[in-house]
């Protein structure tokens, strides 16, 4: 993958979404839709999205029993995104079936501790331990259920990756070093992320939200 920045469009507006993947799209290597738009535009809007010639990574964290769950995956036959989400809470049937039913050319990734979680917000939950240690957990649940990879924060990639060296790690709340932490509470660095072992950088607010959203992405190019 020559080019390993996705850039998160979290919109529901269409034309919006399509103008900001035009704007970037020699800069990034994919598009990253999730939630917000899929529940705005539906199956129609990523296939309009596909248009702009960019891998799809489609973002909807599918978490239920593992019949819905393969079902639901069983859907986008058509659409058939590069990366798509499930949780790895969900268990390992879950994970199983949502690889069997996903798309060939489709990675199916698992969500490990989302990146907007800290130790306290864990304990909150019922969670002991570190966000490190439930990543790792989760990280080894993935591995042993044959799904390609998982979701983590750059804090974490390194030790993921030391456990699982063939998997395939996204790390999303990545932050330009001059960049605003918004809502995350655990972020590093594009550069840093990569050398600790990310397949794919997802970065949203730092571009879409850039004065120039293009010499924004042009630049976090530039450092990877």
């Amino acid at each position: 993958m020559s080019n390993r920045l996705y850039v998160a469009l979290d919109t529901p507006d269409l034309a919006k979404a399509h103008a900001m993947a035009e704007r970037v799209r020699h800069h990034v290597g994919g598009i990253k839709l999730g939630l917000e738009f899929f529940l705005a535009n539906g199956q129609a809007g990523i296939r309009s999205m596909a248009n702009v010639g960019l891998p799809i990574f489609l973002d909807l964290k599918l978490h239920d029993i593992p019949n819905t769950v393969a079902k639901a995956i069983m859907t986008l036959h058509g659409i058939d995104p590069a990366i798509l989400t499930v949780h790895a809470a969900g268990g390992r049937a879950m994970l199983e079936d949502a690889k069997a039913a996903a798309p060939t050319g489709t990675k199916v990734v698992a969500v490990t501790t989302l990146t907007s979680l800290d130790a306290e917000d864990l304990a909150s939950i019922g969670v002991p331990g570190s966000p490190q240690d439930q990543v790792l957990r989760l990280t080894e649940l993935a591995k042993e259920s044959g799904i390609d990879g998982i979701v983590c924060s750059g804090a974490e990639v390194a030790a993921a990756h030391a456990l699982w060296p063939k998997g395939f790690f996204v790390v999303p709340g990545v932050r330009p070093a001059d960049g605003a932490l918004g809502d995350q509470k655990r972020v590093v660095t594009p550069r840093a992320a990569i050398d600790a072992g990310a397949s794919v950088l997802v970065i949203g607010r730092p571009i879409t939200q850039a004065a120039d959203p293009n010499e924004a992405a042009r630049a976090i190019e530039a450092t990877l």
